[in-house]
């Protein structure tokens, strides 16, 4: 078999080669008796069909992004290998090797061949952007520096799922809503275009006198009929511009702004931020981290412009010396009384990430009920926004008809 690969040599040089060998594990040995260090190998098929769906594979790969399910084996396994007593680069090698994601692969192949020229693990993180947070990477830097990486990197795994299932939990509890929505915005959509003509058609043959409402309708289903196309080129530059709209640093601040306000959804979002804030401020606080930096973390981590001047005033009060509890007490509005609470007893007691621990996963809890809780109120409500809909749309079309029975 034919193998495509990349290696360090002894002087410390990348290169990229393509060698025969029984397997890759033979490969590997093969490269090691020559003290080079292979980053990654991959099997370069004869087979037409074979390779180009490789060729589609690596697309693939190359146009996705590591899931986050990814970053906690990462960070979990990673740290469990250093406590166990394997050495760094050791430890990097098995995980690119057990991974399944090829584009992670070859970022931990990256990082491996960055940590064999001396590189520290967390300068080496960095390089990464994209796939390993600023909170990830402090964390990092600070068991490093503090000589307990293994333990910050199962605070990283930790918070990195705890992050996860709570942003699950809260999609979650969207997805039934908006795919009810879509779902009768669809039915609308085709029944204005493909049924009510055949019934404007019947009420025109029979000369049928017909109410407002019907008027409405019909008048509505003419266009969607004539502009059909200019309708779906219409919505799909709508939706591609409120996309557009949204990423923008004005457009995430008016969806802050607004996602407050909503009933039901502001509480949970407001929870949600509680506990994302505590959370993350007192793993990076547990792992090491200066408090002014976490602070400047967190901020980035809860993406809410609100919650992030909140937080970034905290980090510039911090470093004057100045009580952090009158600052959450003051963002009433955002944080409740008791994380302000928590972080004033924290702050006497000297035991701030531990008051802060609780208080995330207290609002964890609150969000978890909130979430199960959602579907149960939101779904009579829309159950009488449909019902009033198909009344609407029913009452309008027999109307005419029911007219004409009685004409007749």
């Amino acid at each position: 078999m034919r193998f495509k690969f990349k290696a360090i040599k002894q002087s410390g040089e990348a290169y990229e080669g393509a060698r025969e060998a029984p397997d890759k594990f033979a490969l590997y040995q093969e490269l090691k008796n020559e003290n080079e260090t292979v980053i990654y190998a991959e099997l370069v098929s004869e087979k037409s069909f074979s390779g180009l769906w490789k060729k589609f594979s690596a697309v693939l790969n190359k146009i996705g992004s590591v899931s986050m399910q990814d970053k906690i084996s990462f960070a979990r396994n990673l740290g469990a290998m250093i406590q166990a007593g394997l050495s760094l680069p050791r430890a990097l090698f098995v995980l690119e090797r057990q991974t399944k994601n090829r584009q992670f692969k070859k970022i931990i192949g990256g990082v491996a061949g960055e940590i064999k020229k001396g590189t520290a693990l967390a300068e080496a993180l960095k390089n990464y952007p994209k796939v390993f947070s600023p909170l990830f990477v402090a964390m990092v830097k600070a068991g490093e520096e503090g000589g307990t990486l293994a333990n910050s990197l199962k605070l990283v795994s930790i918070q990195t799922n705890q992050m996860y299932v709570l942003k699950k939990r809260v999609r979650g509890a969207m997805i039934y809503p908006a795919i009810l929505i879509i779902l009768m915005l669809v039915i609308a959509i085709m029944m204005l275009i493909f049924v009510i003509p055949s019934l404007t058609a019947t009420f025109k043959d029979l000369n049928v006198p017909l109410p407002l409402s019907t008027k409405v309708i019909i008048a509505v289903s003419d266009f969607f009929s004539a502009h059909t196309t200019l309708f779906f080129v219409g919505l799909g530059l709508f939706l591609v511009g409120g996309l557009v709209a949204f990423r923008s640093k004005k457009g995430r601040k008016i969806f802050s702004t607004v996602a407050l306000h909503i009933p039901l959804i502001g509480r949970l979002v407001k929870e949600t931020n509680s506990a994302r804030t505590a959370r993350t401020l007192s793993s990076l606080l547990t792992s090491g981290v200066s408090a002014a930096l976490a602070f400047d973390i967190t901020a980035e981590v809860v993406q809410n412009h609100h919650y992030q001047k909140v937080l970034r005033l905290a980090g510039e009060s911090i470093q004057k010396g100045n009580p952090l509890y009158q600052i959450f007490a003051d963002a009433e509005k955002l944080y409740p009384p008791f994380l302000a609470e928590m972080v004033g007893i924290g702050e006497e007691t000297g035991k701030l990430a531990e008051m802060l621990m609780e208080v995330a996963g207290f609002y964890e809890e609150e969000v978890e009920r909130q979430t199960k809780d959602m579907s149960t109120v939101i779904e009579p409500f829309l159950m009488i926004v449909v019902g009033l809909a198909v009344g609407f749309f029913a009452v309008s079309m027999i109307s005419p008809i029911y007219s004409l029975s009685n004409a007749i």
